[in-house]
């Protein structure tokens, strides 16, 4: 029944916004960040929090650490697509999406061909020299022993993606607003809404339906038109196909 209400929706918007988290990305076997466990560092004797480990204080202290911790917990190669996805890629191209918001840094949705993505944490496709400002991509940076190095000048490449403690980007945020403020309908899919200030985006929502999709209750299902606590691929593509 909500996978008909939701396709009843699809059918009748022509300015749809999609704002995701974590969840959208788990089923392309990304786990959630969230999920991963203190790490107990043999070389500094010391726990670290997931947190913690990809703060700036941390890339700044310990670089060799932030970026062992990176390579192996942050960048997923082999990672594809999934058909939620795929499911927004389709929904852009006949013209009925008109943004991404996302909190995931994997590139997910432009590997489906979506164009318009507001990265708000960032990507891990995109690394940039801290001296020179030169480009590598994610190859690089997994191929690199210890400290990733600019081949140009020497500086530290660092991953184009915001850690905690480091504000997120102006004019990511003001696309992602306006976008947000602009559409018919807001689909909020695989995030549990309680990293700021991103949840905060969806306060500039007035459009007709805001819609949830998430596997666990959220905050925001009280004012939402309509749940589904479900897996984010399977209704977006059953709705797609209804």
């Amino acid at each position: 029944m909500s996978i008909q209400k939701l396709a009843q929706i699809l059918k009748e918007s022509n300015n749809i916004v999609f704002f995701g988290g974590a969840g959208m990305s788990t089923e392309s076997g990304i786990p959630d960040f969230r999920s991963a466990n203190g790490l107990f560092n043999k070389r500094l004797n010391m726990t670290f929090s997931p947190e913690q480990l990809v703060s700036h204080t941390f890339f700044i202290r310990y670089p060799e650490e932030f970026f062992n911790f990176y390579k192996d917990k942050l960048i997923y190669e082999d990672a594809k697509p999934n058909e939620g996805h795929l499911a927004l890629a389709k929904l852009e191209e006949i013209g009925k999406l008109k943004a991404i918001v996302t909190q995931n840094i994997d590139g997910l949705h432009q590997a489906a061909g979506n164009k318009t993505v507001f990265e708000l944490h960032g990507s891990v496709q995109r690394n940039y020299c801290i001296k020179c400002n030169a480009f590598y991509d994610t190859k690089f940076i997994l191929e690199s022993k210890g400290i990733p190095t600019c081949t140009k000048c020497g500086g530290t490449v660092k991953p184009d993606v915001v850690l905690y403690e480091e504000g997120l980007d102006e004019s990511t945020i003001q696309g992602a607003v306006k976008a947000i403020s602009q559409a018919d309908t807001l689909i909020i899919g695989g995030t549990s809404l309680v990293v700021y200030p991103a949840a905060g985006l969806i306060d500039y929502f007035n459009g007709k339906n805001l819609v949830l999709i998430n596997k666990s209750s959220t905050s925001a299902d009280s004012k939402a038109d309509l749940v589904i606590h479900d897996s984010i691929g399977k209704v977006l593509s059953e709705a797609l196909k209804a």
